[in-house]
This record gives structure tokens, C-alpha cells and sequence, in this order.
């Protein structure tokens, strides 16, 4: 049996899940970012046993078609974000539609409606805050921020970071008093 989880966005999430699953008892076939895929079929009282877990841990069951998409879409972009944004070859409206073997207008649609913002702004925030972790690293020059992240030049990313938090990369490294936000708050 297949349970869709929100807010399950990193391999540490799927660590605490997995952990937290097999206290329980149950023994899972697959885990993957928002999905665990269980051997045994799950009774009504387990997952209501699952679900108060869960929540301990900022992570909540998901039942509805529509949240299952939504929760699809933000898993593919956060993992692109995080993991490997500088191998996107195609468009993001592509690619989504090619991960979730879904129309992309279908896709934005329904984002929009239920998230309150676009798909585009959502991936964009999230390309943001992975520039602010970097930036708050120190590791990498601005240059290579900018090429790891798939933006074309530096000025792009300076242009797109200082629109959407209002300052400039460099401003924003020299202040460091700026906290980032949470994955799951954007």
C-alpha cells in the first residue's frame, strides 16, 4: 500500500519516516521523497496511529488526489533545487510534466488554485533560498552559485535574488542576520 506524506523533502526526512514506520511494525517495500510504499495493506487505526506520528515530526498524511499532486509537484522541484538543478536540460514546465506524466497546464492549474502562487514563483523561491544557504556557506564564489544553480550569468541570479528578498547577494552575505526560511514554509 502506497501513503503519500507531505513536508518529506530531504534523506533525512525519509530517515525519521522510515525509523518511525518500522516502530511501528511495519515493514515498507520502498521509501522515496513523500511516498512510502508498505509490504501489508494499512487498516484505518493504523493510520490514524501513523498520522499522530507523523505530525510529531512536522509531516502529515496526505488522502486527497488534488494534495497528492500538489505534494508530487513540490517534492520534483525541491529535489531538482537541492539535488540536481544544473542537469535541468529542458524547461521546468517539461520536465514536471514528463516526472508526473501529467499535462503541465493541468499541473499549473491546479497549483495556482490550491498554493495561492505559480509553479514558476514556487521553483524560483526555491532557487532563492538554496542561493541563501550557499551564500551563508561561503564555500562558493557568486560565479559558481550562479552555475550550479542553472542561472545564465551572475547578473540573472543578482537580478532574481534582490527581487525576490529585496536585497543584493552580496548585501545579503555581508548582513547574515537574515534567517532563511524552512522548505515547507515557502
Amino acid at each position: 500500500m502506497k501513503l503519500y506524506i507531505k513536508n518529506m523533502v530531504c534523506s533525512r526526512c525519509k530517515m525519521v519516516v522510515k525509523s518511525e514506520l518500522e516502530k511501528l511494525g511495519l515493514k515498507l517495500l520502498s521509501i522515496n521523497l513523500g511516498e512510502v510504499e508498505t509490504m501489508e495493506p494499512i487498516s484505518d487505526v493504523q493510520k490514524n496511529e501513523i498520522s499522530k506520528i507523523l505530525k510529531v515530526f512536522g509531516f502529515e498524511l496526505i488522502d486527497d488526489k488534488k494534495s497528492k499532486t500538489i505534494d508530487k509537484i513540490k517534492t520534483v522541484i525541491i529535489d531538482l533545487v537541492q539535488n540536481k538543478n544544473n542537469d535541468l536540460k529542458i524547461n521546468l514546465s517539461n520536465y514536471l510534466s514528463q516526472e508526473l506524466h501529467q499535462d503541465y497546464n493541468i499541473l499549473s492549474n491546479l497549483f495556482s488554485e490550491v498554493e495561492n502562487t505559480t509553479i514558476e514563483k514556487y521553483f524560483i523561491n526555491q532557487k532563492i533560498e538554496k542561493v541563501k544557504e550557499l551564500i551563508m556557506y561561503d564555500e562558493l564564489s557568486l560565479s559558481e552559485i550562479a552555475y550550479s544553480l542553472n542561472y545564465s550569468t551572475v547578473s540573472h541570479l543578482s537580478n532574481q535574488f534582490k527581487k525576490v528578498t529585496g536585497f543584493s547577494p552580496t548585501y545579503f552575505k555581508n548582513i547574515k542576520t537574515i534567517k532563511r526560511k524552512q522548505i515547507e514554509d515557502l
